[in-house]
């Protein structure tokens, strides 16, 4: 099969060109004027959206450890352009997120349908209690080598990336193991100065989580988590760019601190995406609503607890509102998270020899179409 479009996003440019793809894979990118399948005209061709912090949507939480509701998410979520994601869990007690990431693990080994399931966030429980923000107190303890490995023996290996608070990590031995057995260690919902922040790098630590949210701010004279974030440029860095989280400027400072293939665009969504507001629900046992710019909150406690944002309308957040250059917007949810997680070999790119894993956008970025290893999913 051949598509083309004017507008394709190779090289951090649009060009016209025509892709040819075989079995799942891109063969060939030819001139625009090869006779084609399918002519998207001016439509821009984007890599396949990669969200690696996404906890749930359409009613499904991935700690719920329900298999047809992840099936349910994985089938929906190329609505909007996502053609990867990590599911991600939520502090809980042990036996809730033990048979949380077997589901995953299960799912993954049955099959399923729509955007793949690249592995597993596992965010908590070993977390700060001043910055939990959301995550449920009750169920945060310390951490352990041996405890997380019961959890990646229970995901078959599938956890690529766990979020904690490094001040709570003695020794940093837990970060020191996790990143040495491949898995990402992001720094998040922590009480970290910048020094601990320095000193969980230099031990491992290769990301942060949310970056403003749930973390010691930036002060001039303390520089805290958002300090190390903006400071240490090639250092893989979140952000949810819902405009809620952060405001349009605060992404802006973001994008312009860090080096353009470390910025990560993630939706952090919840159970509630595709739901009205108003419409409450469960998240980590404590009760949430959705509010009408589209974030969600405790309804006890009233913290913002997590997003739905739709990830070609954070893509359009970045451009529109935040004025990010588009290449760099495009790149923080393409080929940056899918370098994180050691895949930049075979997908986040439009180019010979990648999986043919595809965002088709009108000019209002609403999706066209999506391209799942080369199937096209609406």
């Amino acid at each position: 099969m051949i598509i083309k479009s004017r507008r394709v996003y190779i090289c951090g440019d649009l060009a016209a060109a025509a892709i040819e793809t075989e079995n799942g894979i891109i063969t060939r990118i030819l001139p625009y004027e090869t006779e084609a399948d399918i002519d998207f005209g001016d439509l821009r061709i984007l890599p396949g959206f990669i969200d690696i912090h996404c906890h749930g949507a359409y009613g499904f939480d991935t700690n719920y450890a329900d298999p047809q509701g992840l099936r349910k998410w994985t089938a929906g979520i190329v609505s909007e352009g996502v053609t990867g994601l990590l599911a991600t869990t939520v502090t809980e007690k042990k036996e809730v997120l033990l048979k949380a990431v077997r589901n995953v693990a299960d799912v993954v080994k049955e099959g399923y349908e729509g955007a793949r399931i690249l592995g597993i966030h596992f965010e908590g429980p070993y977390l700060d209690m001043d910055y939990k923000g959301a995550q449920p107190p009750e169920a945060i303890v310390p951490p352990t080598i041996e405890e997380f490995k019961e959890y990646q023996e229970a995901a078959d290996n599938l956890i690529r990336v766990i979020t904690l608070a490094p001040e709570h990590d003695p020794d940093f031995a837990l970060t020191r193991y996790a990143s040495s057995h491949g898995v990402t260690v992001s720094m998040g919902h922590s009480a970290a100065t910048y020094q601990q922040a320095l000193m969980a790098v230099a031990n491992g630590a290769g990301s942060i989580t949310h970056t403003y949210n749930a973390m010691t701010p930036l002060k001039h004279r303390e520089n805290g988590l958002v300090g190390a974030a903006l400071r240490m440029s090639d250092l893989y860095s979140e952000i949810i760019c819902d405009c809620n989280h952060s405001t349009p400027q605060a992404l802006r400072i973001f994008f312009e601190a860090k080096n353009a293939d470390k910025a990560i665009m993630i939706s952090d969504s919840l159970m509630c995406k595709g739901f009205e507001t108003g419409r409450k629900f469960l998240f980590g046992g404590h009760e949430i609503e959705i509010y009408p710019d589209g974030s969600a909150h405790l309804v006890k406690e009233k913290n913002l607890a997590g997003s739905t944002m739709k990830m070609n309308e954070g893509l359009r957040n970045l451009v529109e509102r935040a004025l990010v250059p588009f290449d760099k917007a495009v790149n923080s949810c393409t080929i940056n998270p899918a370098s994180l997680l050691g895949m930049d070999d075979h997908i986040g790119k439009i180019q010979a020899g990648y999986d043919c894993d595809l965002a088709v956008l009108n000019d209002d970025y609403s999706v066209r179409q999506t391209f799942c290893k080369g199937k096209p999913m609406l």
